[in-house]
């Protein structure tokens, strides 16, 4: 295989990456409704925590251990940012 072979790979990946991300946070928007109706706390530091041990523990590498904390941390705080954003619309609906 050449580099552009490769690139082409690396860029279908990307666009199965990115309807992946899509897909959780249009999840993340339904938790964050569910949270504002059942009065749950945003932040769920241990729930954080066990998505980024699970990630850890099913990675096979070559990312190292820290790359998979760091990704999945963004990943996490990204879905916290639009779980705000949906229960902030929702009690905006509500008033």
């Amino acid at each position: 295989m050449t580099i552009e072979d490769w690139r082409l790979e690396i860029d279908a990946i990307d666009s199965e990456l990115l309807g992946l991300l899509n897909k959780r946070a249009s999840l993340a928007v339904k938790v964050g409704q569910s949270k504002r109706l059942t009065g749950i706390a945003l932040y769920d530091p241990a729930r954080e925590e066990e998505v980024i041990a699970r990630a850890r523990n099913a990675n096979r590498g070559p990312l190292d251990e820290q790359a998979i904390m760091e990704l999945f941390g963004c990943i996490i705080r990204e879905s916290r940012r639009i779980e705000a954003c949906a229960m902030e619309r929702g009690n905006r609906e509500v008033s």
